[in-house]
C-alpha cells in the first residue's frame, strides 16, 4: 500500500498563508487597495510609485497577481461591462481583515530594515 502525503498547505495554516500571499506584488496590491477600490491602471501606477531604475511590473504579471488574489478571496473584481472596459478591484471582508497583518509587516520593515540600510550605506 502506497503512502499518501498530506498537502502541507492544508495541514499547516502558515504554509497555506504563505502560498496565498506568495508573489512579488500581492502584499503591495492589498496595501494599495486598503484605501478603497482601484482600477487596473491605478493599481499599476501605485506599484510603480517609489521604484528605482527600470523596475516595472508587466501587464501579464499584474493580471496574474490580481487573478490569484481574486481566487483566494482577498480581492473582488467588478466588471462594469462598458466599452472601453472598466474594471475595479476592491478588498473583500477577508481582504480587509488582512490589512492589519500587512501593516504589521510594514512597521516591522520600517523599524528593522532601515537600520540595515543605514549600516550598508555607512559601509559603502
Amino acid at each position: 500500500m502506497a503512502k499518501t502525503r498530506a498537502n502541507p498547505a492544508r495541514s499547516c495554516p502558515v504554509a497555506a498563508f504563505q502560498k496565498m500571499i506568495s508573489g512579488k506584488y500581492k502584499l503591495r496590491i492589498v496595501w494599495d487597495l486598503k484605501d478603497g477600490p482601484r482600477r487596473y491602471g491605478e493599481i499599476r501606477s501605485g506599484l510603480l510609485r517609489g521604484t528605482e531604475g527600470s523596475a516595472e511590473i508587466t501587464p501579464r504579471v499584474l493580471s496574474r497577481e490580481l487573478k490569484a488574489l481574486t481566487e483566494s478571496g482577498l480581492v473582488d473584481r467588478k466588471d462594469f461591462g462598458e466599452v472601453p472596459p472598466k474594471v475595479e478591484y476592491r478588498l473583500t471582508r477577508k481582504g480587509k481583515s488582512f490589512v492589519p497583518v500587512v501593516a504589521a509587516i510594514r512597521e516591522w520593515g520600517e523599524r528593522n530594515l532601515s537600520e540595515t540600510a543605514a549600516l550598508v550605506d555607512a559601509a559603502e
